[in-house]
C-alpha cells in the first residue's frame, strides 16, 4: 500500500532535484539506470542549465562567464572596499542570531541563517546581499533570477570526537549544476582547511558520462551512504583516469569571494584543529526548467520560510525520537568558542 501511495510522488521527483538512489526506488532502479535514466537526467539538466546561463549572460562580463563555465569556479580577491569589509567582518564575528550545528566526523559546521527577518539587525550583511554586483554573480552562478540562501558559516576542524569528515573526500553534490559561494572573513590556508576543487570537473564528457552510468547502476549498493543518496564520491586515482587534474586548493586572503559549481568534484582540505569563518551562499533549484524566473522577492521569502519550517520540523521529530537533529540549534556563543 505504501508503494502504491508513494509511486506518483516518486515519479514526480524524477523531474526535480531529487537525487537519492536509496530513498527513491525509481531513481535507484537498476534496470532503469541500465537503460539510461540517470544519464538522461544528467544530460537534460545540463542542457536546461546551459540554456538559462545563455539567457543570463548579461549579468556578468564575458571573461568571468568564460572562467566560470570553463573551470567551474570564480575567485575575486578584495571583493569589498577595505572599510566596508572591516565592518562586515566585525558584524559577522559578533553574530548572535539563531545558530545551527552539523557534526560530520571530527568537523563541526555552524550556520546562522540570514533570512529577511534576521537581516534587519545586520546592516552590513544586508548591504552586501543587496549589492547589485554581488547579487548578479549569485544569480548567474545559480542560473536563476532569484536570491540564494545566505548564512554566517564557520567550519571548525578537529573539534568533534568522531572519525574522518566525509566532506574531506572528493565528491559531487548532485547530478546537476548547482552553486555555492563564500566571502571569506578569515584568511584561508592549509592550517584551516581550504576549499578544494577539480578544475573542469563540472563539465560533461564521454569519460564522465560513462563513470556516472556505472555509478548509477550500483546506485543503492554503492559503498558510501552519501553516494547512495546521490552525492557521488571519487578517489584521486579515478580523477586521473577521467583525465582531470589534481584538486586545486583555494588558499586565499580574507575578503576573497569564491563561487563554485559544486556539480564539479570538490572537498574540504585536511586540517588540524582550526576554524574559518565566511558569509556563505547556497543555490539549488529544479534543473529541468528552461526559464530562469523573474527575480521576484516573493519567491525568495517563500524559500526562506520553507527552509525554516523544515528545520523546525526536523527539530520536533528529533526531540520525539530522543536524538539531535542533523542541523541542531546551539548557543550563538559557539561561533566564538
Amino acid at each position: 500500500m505504501r508503494t502504491i501511495l508513494l509511486t506518483p510522488w516518486w515519479l514526480l521527483e524524477i523531474f526535480g532535484i531529487a537525487k537519492s538512489f536509496r530513498n527513491n526506488p525509481i531513481i535507484g532502479n537498476r534496470v532503469l539506470n541500465r537503460i539510461g535514466l540517470h544519464v538522461a537526467r544528467v544530460l537534460l539538466a545540463h542542457a536546461m542549465t546551459n540554456f538559462r546561463w545563455w539567457l543570463l549572460a548579461p549579468l556578468l562580463p564575458p571573461e568571468q562567464r568564460r572562467q566560470f563555465r570553463k573551470n567551474g569556479f570564480l575567485v575575486i580577491r578584495d571583493f569589498l572596499p577595505e572599510q566596508q569589509f572591516a565592518r562586515l567582518a566585525a558584524e559577522i564575528r559578533g553574530f548572535h542570531g539563531e545558530l545551527r550545528e552539523c557534526i560530520q566526523g571530527d568537523t563541526l559546521t555552524l550556520n546562522g541563517f540570514l533570512d529577511d527577518r534576521t537581516l534587519t539587525a545586520y546592516r552590513e550583511c544586508r548591504a552586501l546581499i543587496e549589492n547589485r554586483r554581488f547579487m548578479r554573480l549569485m544569480m548567474y552562478g545559480g542560473a536563476k533570477l532569484r536570491r540564494p540562501l545566505f548564512f554566517v558559516n564557520c567550519i571548525k576542524n578537529g573539534y568533534g570526537a568522531g572519525g574522518g569528515d566525509p566532506q574531506k573526500n572528493s565528491h559531487s553534490d548532485t547530478f546537476h549544476p548547482t552553486m555555492k559561494a563564500w566571502l571569506f572573513i578569515d584568511d584561508v590556508s592549509d592550517d584551516n582547511g581550504p576549499f578544494c576543487f577539480v578544475a573542469g570537473s563540472q563539465n560533461l564528457g564521454w569519460a564522465r558520462l560513462k563513470w556516472e552510468y556505472r555509478q548509477s547502476i550500483q546506485g543503492r549498493d554503492l559503498p558510501n551512504r552519501y553516494a547512495q543518496n546521490g552525492s557521488l564520491r571519487i578517489e584521486r586515482e579515478e580523477l586521473s583516469a577521467l583525465g582531470y587534474p589534481a584538486p586545486q586548493s583555494f588558499k586565499v586572503p580574507a575578503n576573497t569571494l569564491v563561487m563554485a559549481n559544486t556539480r564539479g568534484f570538490h572537498c574540504r582540505g585536511q586540517a588540524p584543529r582550526s576554524s574559518r569563518l565566511a558569509l556563505y551562499a547556497y543555490s539549488r533549484s529544479n534543473p529541468f526548467t528552461p526559464y530562469p524566473g523573474v527575480g521576484s522577492r516573493l519567491w525568495s521569502r517563500i524559500e526562506q520560510h520553507v527552509a525554516a519550517r523544515l528545520w523546525r520540523h526536523e527539530d520536533k521529530k528529533a526531540e520525539k525520537g530522543g536524538y539531535p537533529a542533523s542541523w541542531h540549534l546551539v548557543p550563538s556563543d559557539r561561533l566564538r568558542d
